[in-house]
């Protein structure tokens, strides 16, 4: 990292903040994809306490689950090649019939492997895509963010590769993804910021595969510090599903095993405590394993 860089990164580091994040804010919103087999989990997100005002799916097209949900403005996601020959068209047919749509997202993880969630698309590749999908919408007033990388090193220096590659193209703000602890979060924040010189988008993260009291504390320090970071004007927590399909650990989860919010849960959506506790599949198993041996052992004393 130059010296500018590291400059701009001490400025955002902010110091360590216990408390809990202020329960509203107008820069959030929702990374959610709706279950199948939990349809119910989704009324979960239009809670009146909550100032959501956006949500994104990984896809170009609304989730109809949230058709009566008017307050959250849907992004359309360009998420890899899959849906790249109809994503222009997509969009475009949803502005033509009367959807709010002013913003749009490029790739998802694209210097991250297929196994792990990522896009797996070269620079050069993604810029030839980009100029075909996404550049025809700003002429038509669509704000574009950049491709979202994965927080390892690889990911600042695809985007570099992109921003070269695509150098025609419109780029009003950069998307980036953290899994790991605060001060990483906000130095990465930094470094983004000090290298590409535009705003920034939080679309996922979370402090991944920790116990309960450190993803708290992980949620109101990163929380509190985005709501008052300039050069961040959205982000969405990535917890939006049960805590036994979780895939960043049970504990940053905003729903529980049984669909109910966690504290996390409500605290995004400007709500209290719960003092839901967030359980694993393998609790569960584990849970399930004591009950089935109990009600074995009850039936050889009765037996007896």
């Amino acid at each position: 990292m130059g010296l500018r860089h590291f400059l701009t990164a001490l400025t955002v580091l902010p110091s360590i903040v216990y408390c809990q994040s202020p329960l509203t804010s107008s820069k959030r919103g929702l990374v959610y994809v709706p279950s199948e087999k939990y349809p119910q989990d989704d009324a979960n997100w239009d809670s009146p306490t909550s100032d959501l005002t956006w949500y994104y799916n990984y896809g170009s097209k609304p989730s109809p689950a949230f058709a009566n949900f008017p307050k959250l403005q849907f992004v359309p996601m360009l998420w890899g090649t899959g849906n790249s020959s109809t994503f222009l068209s997509d969009v475009q047919s949803q502005i033509k019939a009367g959807a709010n749509i002013t913003y749009v997202l490029g790739f998802n993880e694209p210097d991250g492997d297929s196994s792990t969630g990522g896009s797996d698309i070269p620079a050069e590749t993604a810029a030839q895509i980009w100029m075909q999908q996404i550049e025809p919408l700003a002429k038509q007033g669509v704000k574009i963010g950049a491709p979202a990388c994965t927080g390892a090193e690889t990911g600042r220096q695809w985007t570099q590769e992109f921003f070269t590659a695509c150098s025609n193209c419109t780029i009003d703000f950069i998307p980036v993804h953290w899994y790991g602890d605060f001060q990483g979060l906000a130095s990465h924040i930094g470094e983004y910021v000090g290298t590409f010189n535009k705003t920034i988008w939080v679309t996922e993260f979370a402090d991944a595969h920790v116990n309960l009291q450190e993803s708290q504390t992980f949620y109101n320090q990163s929380s509190s510090y985005l709501d008052r970071t300039e050069n961040v004007t959205h982000y969405s927590y990535f917890g939006a599903f049960r805590s036994d399909v979780s895939n960043v650990g049970a504990n940053s989860a905003m729903l529980t095993q049984d669909g109910k919010l966690t504290d996390i849960g409500s605290w995004y959506l400007g709500g209290g405590e719960t003092g839901s506790v967030p359980k694993s599949a393998a609790y569960r198993k584990t849970a399930f394993i004591r009950s089935s041996l109990l009600v074995g052992l009850t039936t050889m004393w009765c037996v007896l």
